[in-house]
């Protein structure tokens, strides 16, 4: 699973392109906020409980932060508008179930199709997930404590720079290494001590794989990766042929 302990100095990240992702967000919270943003109504207190968590953290590592307030917003859409993560609560009840959510920037994933489902009817469609990480998921969130929160990475390659990609299609990039973008996303988790649920952050990170092609132990780490993954990952991460073209290219 790749988890890490967090600081919690460093839950949140602004970066350079703070302005231009909040800009978008607000875009995208503006005219397709049915797309972007799920809740239940059993989440409302563990959603408010996130924004003030949200609110605390930008107060104590970000005091300049603006915190736009639109009337009629979800707490966790309010929080969502103020950070370049996207924000997601799960709580436990017969499992540990999405709850809340506000995805403006999904890596081709629809959140209304994961709304109200449980850790494992999320994560069913990547292979191997319920033989080898089902299990462990599920207890990292069972033992999981305000004081100990996780981060972990993940990451692919895509065809299109695009923050906002809904769409469940998945597809192997195609044209020139020009339009190839590499995307990280930087997960973490923490629970939340009055609600006892869990936050689950993600921020985006793209970078055109163009950029990257002087970075030849990178470049070797990635195809290598890429390659011995088993051939049921490379059809659902969109990698069939990838590495290949990587190798003739560079």
């Amino acid at each position: 699973m790749g988890m890490r302990p967090l600081d919690p100095a460093t839950w949140l990240e602004r970066g350079p392109t703070l302005v231009h992702d909040l800009t978008l967000k607000e875009s995208i919270l503006r005219d397709v906020p049915d797309t972007v943003i799920a809740t239940l109504p059993s989440a409302e207190v563990a959603s408010l409980e996130l924004l003030a968590t949200v609110e605390h953290w930008l107060t104590n590592y970000a005091p300049d932060a603006q915190r736009p307030v639109v009337e009629g917003d979800h707490p966790i859409a309010r929080a969502a508008r103020w950070v370049q993560e996207d924000l997601c609560v799960l709580e436990k009840s017969d499992a540990w179930r999405l709850t809340a959510a506000c995805v403006c920037f999904p890596s081709r994933w629809n959140l209304r199709e994961k709304i109200g489902q449980t850790l494992d009817t999320i994560h069913e469609p990547i292979p191997g997930y319920a033989e080898h990480l089902a299990s462990p998921t599920t207890s990292v969130f069972d033992r999981l404590t305000p004081e100990r929160p996780f981060w972990r990475l993940n990451w692919t390659l895509l065809d299109d720079r695009t923050l906002h990609q809904p769409t469940s299609t998945r597809r192997s990039p195609e044209g020139d290494l020009s339009k190839w973008f590499f995307r990280v996303e930087r997960q973490t988790i923490r629970a939340l001590p009055l609600s006892k649920a869990v936050v689950f952050t993600i921020r985006n990170y793209v970078t055109s794989l163009a950029d990257l092609r002087d970075n030849e132990l990178f470049l070797e780490h990635l195809m290598t990766a890429i390659e011995q993954s088993p051939p049921a990952m490379k059809e659902y991460k969109g990698w069939v042929g990838v590495a290949e073209v990587l190798r003739a290219a560079l």
